[in-house]
């Protein structure tokens, strides 16, 4: 649904919302804020890492009852990949744990490494995610320090682009873009094509930019959404 068509009355009956989420808020700050905003009843269709960004699809109303339907839907990411540093939750959500050497990586092993992770795989999702563990958040766990085991998931990752590869500091930026299926970590495959390269890696810089036929350039900013419905309350900050 484009601006012009945005109502209040089509989001209250049943609309799809296209929201760019902003860096630092989670999906569900953004459910909440919009809730608060316009009261109506709204969820969102696959989350994002709170230090991503990018393309979420919101659903409400009536068309609540259609999320799963765009959660199946294939994810498009841009980020970078850095070779030679690693954390525990292989994002900047934690502090850099680990160093390591990269001046024997090349760039044919980095391309070549890309291609091979293309296919149908089963993927262990990291300790730092809002899987489920026992009925409590993988998360929380991680964050008090505990242990646990998370059984691996089958994925399906259909593109896998190095798009530019930079090297500084004794560390290596991958820039990429991966379109994958519904439930793949992108911070899992951060971890694994530094494990693939006899090494460490972490995520940095993502950026969601489509879902299924969704593109990131017909989504709202949180700012928009604001000048189209004016609250009087202070939402969280970017």
């Amino acid at each position: 649904m484009n601006k012009a068509e945005l109502t209040l009355d089509s989001l209250k009956s049943g609309s799809i919302l296209l929201i760019n989420k902003p860096h630092k808020w989670t999906s569900f700050d953004v459910v909440n804020y919009i809730r608060k905003s316009i009261d109506v009843k709204i969820g969102h269709a696959g989350t994002l890492d709170p230090l991503a960004t990018g393309l979420l699809i919101l659903c409400t109303g009536k068309l609540t009852k259609q999320i799963d339907n765009y959660q199946g839907m294939d994810k498009e990411y841009i980020g970078t990949i850095v070779l030679g540093k690693t954390t525990p939750s292989f994002d900047l959500e934690t502090e850099i744990s680990e160093t390591k050497d990269v001046t024997y990586i090349n760039d044919i092993e980095i391309f070549t490494l890309a291609s091979k992770f293309i296919g149908v795989q089963n993927q262990i999702a990291p300790l730092y995610s809002a899987k489920k563990i026992e009925g409590e958040r993988a998360y929380h766990k991680a964050r008090r320090g505990e242990n646990a085991e998370l059984k691996a998931r089958e994925i399906e990752i259909k593109e896998f682009e190095v798009t530019e590869i930079l090297r500084a500091n004794n560390v290596i930026n991958v820039n990429f873009r991966v379109l994958c299926s519904k439930g793949t970590y992108i911070r899992a495959i951060a971890r694994d094509f530094g494990l693939q390269l006899n090494n460490i890696a972490y995520l940095n810089n993502l950026v969601r930019t489509k879902i299924g036929q969704f593109n990131i350039e017909d989504a709202l900013t949180l700012n928009d959404f604001k000048l189209l419905f004016p609250v009087p309350f202070k939402y969280k900050e970017t």
